[in-house]
């Protein structure tokens, strides 16, 4: 069974292009990437026992420490990356969010790896709003799509 993944795509419409809010991925590992270490902010659920808009949305908030905005929210769709874990995607306008007050939600790692000590990190480590193009080389592979399916729902209106 494949794990599924939910996240929640703000946009708004800045004075030159749309832009996006994305993440930096927080912990050792990511901490001198940039090309390819962001995210939508999403997390895994459980499909039996809750519906992919509530895991976006409950997700958003724990690694943000913001509650997302009430919406009307669309689903822009659902991909598989390459380990076969699907991501569904929902959007929503976030012109008038705010990064204020953000409190990023932290995980355990052992750290160093086999070392026997484990260290607390963020999950992520910084959030911005960001021109659709920066976004995309910056987003993990997998997640791109869900650029692309709102650049065109842009492109329609």
């Amino acid at each position: 069974m494949p794990v599924h993944s939910a996240g929640l795509l703000l946009y708004r419409v800045g004075e030159a292009a749309p832009e996006v809010l994305i993440a930096h991925m927080g912990g050792p590992f990511w901490a001198s990437k940039d090309e390819g270490a962001w995210s939508v902010p999403k997390g895994e659920y459980d499909p039996e026992t809750e519906t992919p808009l509530d895991a976006a949305r409950r997700e958003f908030e724990e690694e943000l420490g913001l509650t997302p905005p009430d919406g009307p929210y669309a689903e822009l769709g659902t991909w598989a990356y390459s380990s076969g874990k699907r991501i569904t995607v929902f959007v929503a306008d976030g012109a008038d969010f705010s990064l204020e007050g953000v409190v990023y939600g932290e995980f355990e790692l052992e750290w160093p790896p086999r070392s026997g000590r484990r260290q607390s990190f963020p999950e992520v480590d910084r959030a911005e709003w960001m021109p659709l193009p920066d976004a995309r080389s910056r987003l993990v592979k997998g997640q791109r799509p869900a650029l692309d399916a709102l650049a065109e729902r842009f492109a329609e209106t």
